[in-house]
């Protein structure tokens, strides 16, 4: 399926056009929902909404939100952020209620654009009460081989969802694919390096530097005939997840990759809200040493307030959007958003 460029017929300007030719993909959108929607009701997940404009965006270092205010009658006004993700505020019904949540929520972060990014987009949230991360890896293979076609093509990968998908944790992919004893350099950005056979940059840290081998090396060799879990993320990379109780150096956190796509971040969730606002506080003195001229907003008290009450639980945000791209053959996130401004 590719989307036509050689219509001549005239709907009043070229967005009308647009739409028409890029059709399909949008109809396989539907279906695509449609098929996730009822897999995740099979499973008992009770689909929810939660509120857009918040006071607190997220926590993520590099997040750039999109900034608002709300008005009250008498004149008041309040800051306020289109969500980066409706993970803070999921969690506060799980809490209140135990029950397995899914979402598919309209979500926002400024200045992303590409083929794969739209600074608008579909995330796909979902909450499992008392599944382990590999439970969740589970489920999660089972859904996309239940809304996926058997094969799926896109650029150069042939990918064959009959086969199990592989996991492979950071540490692995490393080894095998950079060459590099990943953990014991954690923080030392001149050990890794070394390991890695490479030059630091000027000023770049081991998280820079962990982010730059993972693009340049991990990224292209995974995921490319079959989708990949890449778990056990270096503790320091995983704010909202809980540490792995047999290797504190790790955290319980997967990635999907397919096709060349980051498909979905996992997280088995931290439920300790001590712990929870050091994270915080440490990611928001990097966030303000970093983009010191960017806005800043409350700690949610209201969800540290929660985490107490949470069940154990895993949960995942997947790029709904990349999903259908997957499902239909489009080359880009623009051919399936039905308006684009």
């Amino acid at each position: 399926m590719s989307v036509s460029a050689t219509s001549h017929l005239s709907f009043g300007g070229p967005d009308p056009e647009r739409i028409r030719d890029r059709l399909p993909f949008l109809i396989r959108r539907n279906l695509t929902m449609r098929g996730v929607r009822a897999f995740l009701e099979s499973r008992g997940c009770v689909e929810v909404e939660t509120p857009c404009a918040v006071p607190v965006p997220g926590e993520e270092v590099h997040l750039l939100p999109f900034q608002t205010e709300r008005e009250t009658p008498d004149g008041q006004r309040q800051p306020l952020f289109l969500h980066t993700s409706p993970e803070f505020a999921m969690k506060r019904i799980i809490a209140a209620t135990g029950l397995p949540l899914f979402q598919f929520a309209r979500v926002w972060r400024n200045g992303e654009a590409s083929g794969t990014h739209a600074p608008e987009f579909t995330m796909l949230e979902w909450y499992q009460p008392g599944m382990p991360l590999s439970g969740l890896m589970d489920e999660t293979e089972a859904l996309l081989k239940a809304v996926l076609p058997p094969v799926v093509h896109r650029n150069a990968c042939t990918l064959d969802l009959s086969q199990p998908f592989e996991r492979l944790s950071m540490e692995e992919a490393f080894r095998h694919h950079a060459g590099v004893d990943l953990l014991p350099t954690q923080g030392n950005a001149q050990a890794l390096a070394h390991a890695a056979g490479c030059t630091l940059r000027d000023g770049e840290h081991w998280e820079d530097l962990f982010f730059r081998l993972l693009l340049e090396r991990i990224e292209p060799a995974i995921g490319q005939t079959r989708p990949t879990f890449l778990t056990h993320w270096p503790a320091s990379q995983a704010a909202l997840a809980r540490k792995d109780p047999t290797d504190p150096r790790v955290a319980l956190r997967f990635e999907l990759y397919a096709a060349g796509m980051e498909l979905a971040n996992a997280f088995e969730e931290l439920t300790d809200p001590v712990e929870q606002r050091q994270r915080f506080t440490h990611d928001r003195a990097e966030r303000q040493q970093l983009y010191p001229t960017r806005p800043t907003w409350p700690m949610d008290e209201k969800l540290l307030h929660a985490l107490p009450h949470m069940p154990p639980c895993s949960g995942i945000a997947l790029g709904f959007d990349r999903l259908v791209m997957l499902a239909s053959g489009a080359r880009q996130i623009q051919d399936v958003l039905w308006i684009q401004d």
